[in-house]
């Protein structure tokens, strides 16, 4: 589970900026743009993000506050799973990233896995929804909802991309390095669950 004094901050977080965005009071304004700062600055001591980073992170996030949507693609091979080396930490997950404005989580699956590992797939499945704070997760400004989706390979060649440093399957029992803030080992042992029984009910929560 996560800190439960980060929820707070976050939950601190959310309700500023909500308030900062329908209030009509100039007094108000004022409190809520105090706490707005406040809580950029718990975040700052809880997630040892700078707080040039956090504000950076928020600049855009003027309007209702709502969770980032974070989009995997689940693809095996040969009772194998597919995984990225990401650049930016050099350890491993599936590819996927943030959802993009005017993409569906599909389409998002479907790009990332074309821009990260070479292949060209087809959604065919909804694995999984996970609160990613509930997961145990390292600690994270933002509050984030996890979508797995289940692909099937059609095409393309598995290769390098622009930010990913190495792919390839691999096995439950032999799995490299993982990206931390990514992927869990538990939700990669939940996809492989998958595999094993494909009538498995997506999982959510």
């Amino acid at each position: 589970m996560e800190n439960k004094w980060l929820a707070y901050t976050k939950r601190l977080h959310a309700l500023s900026q909500i308030g900062l965005n329908f209030t009509q009071s100039h007094y108000d304004k004022e409190r809520y743009e105090e706490l707005l700062a406040i809580s950029l600055r718990m975040m700052e001591e809880l997630t040892e993000v700078s707080p040039e980073k956090i504000k950076l992170l928020f600049s855009e996030e003027k309007n209702y506050l709502t969770p980032k949507t974070d989009v995997r693609a689940i693809v095996f091979q040969h009772k194998q799973i597919l995984l990225v080396q990401e650049s930016v930490d050099n350890c491993w997950c599936p590819p996927g990233g943030w959802a993009d404005i005017g993409y569906s989580p599909a389409e998002v699956a479907i790009k990332e896995t074309k821009e990260e590992a070479g292949l060209d797939v087809t959604p065919i499945k909804l694995l999984a929804v996970l609160d990613k704070q509930k997961q145990g997760h390292p600690p994270s400004p933002f509050y984030v909802y996890k979508i797995f989706i289940l692909c099937e390979i059609v095409g393309g060649e598995l290769k390098n991309g622009s930010e990913t440093k190495g792919v390839g399957f691999f096995a439950l029992d032999q799995l490299p390095e993982l990206s931390q803030d990514r992927i869990l080992q538990s939700q990669i042992q939940l996809m492989f669950e998958f595999l094993e029984n494909p009538d498995k009910q997506t999982v959510f929560d």
